[in-house]
């Protein structure tokens, strides 16, 4: 194994002048062709639009080093994506089950203080994902929630209860989010994985809605925007 082969080849200053080149040029048609794309920030990216992203960076991305790869071919396959973008998208905007088709719809990860554990098992929406992205929106506990959705573009949006409204619900931070090992019968929990929250008889009480066994003091503290 020849380690300066690995590394150089048959690589000469000439060469690396040609690919910092077609770097520069690339990277300059990628910012117009993302540009073109109408988009300004990662966040509202769809599934779909990523794939054009993708596509868009495999075309982009031989020119800066391939020496026989030329610019002008990548250039063609490059507004291909685009048009082919464009057309998609006009066609998502006159038939709903088209775009639900290539993007998918929200879906309902919070209902009346409780996860919807079927659309987030549907989604394959992890636990700590979502409690991450709850926290992130100042969500201290689930009480306060009425609404949460799961956008198409992978963002969460909230319909909180009013203050007088706020139920007792889950704690969604590490301190309050634990296994409790004291019972008091005037006092309320929640199960640990649903968010099912009841006063309790026994400790090893079994969730009805998802049969779960562990159970986190509950909190009612108001939403503070």
């Amino acid at each position: 194994m020849n380690i300066i082969n690995i590394f150089l080849y048959d690589t000469s200053w000439d060469l690396v002048l040609e690919i910092i080149i077609r770097c520069f040029v690339m990277f300059l048609l990628i910012l117009i062709f993302l540009k073109l794309s109408g988009k300004r920030g990662i966040r509202q990216l769809s599934i779909f639009e990523v794939a054009i992203i993708l596509s868009l960076g495999s075309a982009a991305g031989d020119p800066m080093f391939i020496d026989d790869a030329p610019i002008a071919q990548a250039f063609v396959v490059m507004c291909t994506i685009i048009i082919l973008y464009r057309l998609i998208t006009w066609a998502m905007m006159k038939s709903k089950k088209f775009e639900i088709l290539l993007e998918g719809k929200p879906l309902c990860i919070v209902e009346n203080g409780v996860m919807v554990i079927q659309d987030m098992q549907k989604e394959k929406y992890s636990h700590d994902e979502f409690f991450a992205e709850m926290r992130q929106q100042s969500v201290e506990h689930l009480g306060q929630v009425k609404v949460a959705l799961l956008e198409t573009d992978g963002c969460l949006s909230l319909l909180f209860y009013t203050e007088d409204e706020t139920k007792w619900g889950l704690p969604l931070f590490p301190q309050d989010y634990k296994k409790t090992d004291y019972l008091d019968a005037e006092l309320f929990y929640s199960c640990m994985y649903c968010g099912m929250t009841q006063r309790l008889l026994n400790l090893d009480h079994e969730c009805v809605r998802c049969k779960c066994k562990d159970w986190a003091k509950s909190l009612q503290t108001r939403h503070i925007n």
